[in-house]
């Protein structure tokens, strides 16, 4: 009889992790343990501590108490430094490279050490870079521009830069949540290629389908502790919902409940030459979520920031209400009755630094204070109601926007919209990167905005949330929407459309 060998030892493993911010506690004794050719989840809702723990098995922070142990070292902490030498690499949603730089030219800066006065051997850094690419399957030109790049690729070129520095301990954080179902594939290609050679992959994702498609186990967090590692086998989504949030959450997507009333937004042969957009013909009517589905350039934010004149359209015609309208720039489009809560709420939805009530009323100073007077009273009795009516956890309407979780700042971005009285609301990407209790809450204030008569168009990435939420589904490709299909279509359907494939 052959002798049974000894299990490996784990990659990575954090004993009672425990890390507090002034009285806050972020990590309570947290347990962790990663294997080599394993992909682990972590899974929780913002605030649960996963952010924290990542920054201690990076070197970001020390922790307050607990063990770190990598490679056979036991270590009370890292540095960033002894993070990289130990063999971990972090890939965030947004890529830490230089955009001004090529491809090889950052592979070079993240894989090379020299001497300022060391000259540049530019054959053999272009050619480490072509093998690194290759190896990872990226079609990517090592002398192209990184800010040419889509997100997908750039985040391509993070991993490539990981493998070539021969991380052993790869985390992945939220690496999907601006890419498609079929980038979304395309990573999970690579990941699974990682996962074979022996590398152990620590993934975060808000989107429960990604962790069944590609984990092996899952850690959940919640309030900074520990709720258990489970294999993801013996698990199912609503166990896994439970475990994150410590109660029944209720129905992820809600039904529609209410027929769609009159047109509220007709658009004909819509396009924009300087945006991509083209020949894009379809309508809204009230009380319905009209969904756009389409990969990334297919012309969705495009086509949003046309109809809210950002980037007017110059070919077409846009009805409200059944009167012909030119949407000349944002100021007209909120005078008219539209209103945009944008794809990237940190940069253009919520100013972290301002008070929640002045982020909730910045669109409407006009009809607050007009004429110039100061009524901070009713500035205050607004936000306070929107904090009710939609259920935002925050210390007080004049505590910062920065203050918030992910969730919660997605609600004040939609506060700020809500509050101009819109006839039509277009939602891009509204529950990106947010945990999936804020998630369902999100789809609720949606449904029932709806329900109250509000045409909505409502632009995602993530396809069950298309399928979930759409009474009806523009899909679109190559700047023009190539048809309308209804709610519920099976997702098959969806992605060919996207694709350009005959059904």
């Amino acid at each position: 009889m052959a002798a049974t060998l000894p299990p490996s030892p784990p990659l990575l493993t954090l004993r009672r992790a425990a890390k507090s911010f002034g009285g806050v506690r972020a990590l309570r004794g947290v347990d962790f343990e990663l294997q080599a050719g394993e992909v682990h989840a972590l899974l929780g809702e913002n605030g649960a501590g996963k952010s924290t723990l990542i920054k201690l098995i990076t070197g970001a922070h020390r922790p307050d108490a607990g063990e770190i142990t990598v490679a056979n070292r036991t270590l009370t902490g890292l540095t960033p430094a002894l993070a990289q030498q130990l063999g971990i690499a972090c890939i965030y949603q947004q890529p830490a490279l230089f955009p001004d730089l090529t491809v090889e030219e950052n592979i070079g800066l993240r894989l090379e050490s020299s001497s300022p006065w060391q000259r540049i051997d530019w054959r053999a850094r272009r050619a480490r870079a072509t093998e690194l690419l290759r190896r990872v399957g990226a079609a990517i030109a090592p002398d192209t521009e990184v800010r040419t790049l889509s997100m997908p690729e750039q985040q391509l070129v993070e991993i490539t830069c990981a493998v070539g520095a021969g991380a052993r301990v790869v985390v992945m954080d939220e690496p999907t949540a601006s890419l498609t179902h079929l980038e979304q594939q395309q990573l999970f290609a690579v990941v699974r290629e990682l996962r074979t050679g022996g590398v152990g992959v620590i993934y975060i994702s808000h989107r429960l389908e990604e962790i069944f498609a590609l984990a092996d186990r899952v850690t959940v967090l919640r309030d900074g502790a520990s709720v258990g590692t489970h294999a993801v086998g013996d698990m199912t989504e609503t166990t896994l919902i439970k475990l994150m949030v410590g109660r029944e959450v209720a129905q992820l997507y809600p039904p529609s409940e209410c027929a769609a009333g009159e047109i509220v937004l007709r658009v004909h042969n819509v396009g924009c030459a300087a945006s991509g957009v083209r020949g894009v013909s379809f309508e809204v009517r009230a009380g319905e979520i009209f969904g756009l589905a389409g990969l990334v350039g297919a012309g969705r934010t495009e086509l949003a920031r046309i109809l809210f004149g950002q980037t007017p359209a110059d070919t077409g015609q846009i009805q409200l209400n059944g009167k012909s309208i030119a949407v000349r720039s944002p100021g007209e489009a909120i005078a008219l009755g539209l209103a945009y809560v944008p794809e990237d709420r940190r940069r253009h939805g919520v100013i972290l630094e301002m008070p929640i009530e002045e982020n909730m009323t910045m669109a409407i100073h006009a009809r607050i204070f007009p004429a110039a007077w100061l009524r901070f009273g009713r500035e205050r009795r607004l936000a306070l109601d929107f904090i009710r009516d939609l259920a935002v956890k925050c210390a007080g309407p004049n505590a910062p926007g920065g203050s918030l979780s992910g969730g919660n700042q997605q609600k004040v971005s939609l506060a700020r919209w809500l509050a101009t009285k819109p006839k039509l609301l277009i939602l891009d990407e509204p529950t990106q990167g947010v945990d999936v209790g804020a998630k369902s809450e999100i789809h609720k204030i949606i449904r029932g905005l709806a329900q109250e008569g509000l045409a909505v168009i409502m632009i995602s990435s993530d396809l069950p949330e298309i399928l979930g939420m759409s009474d009806r589904i523009g899909v679109m490709r190559s700047g023009t929407l190539t048809t309308v299909l209804p709610g519920g279509s099976d997702a098959s359907v969806v992605m060919a459309a996207a694709l350009g494939q005959p059904q």
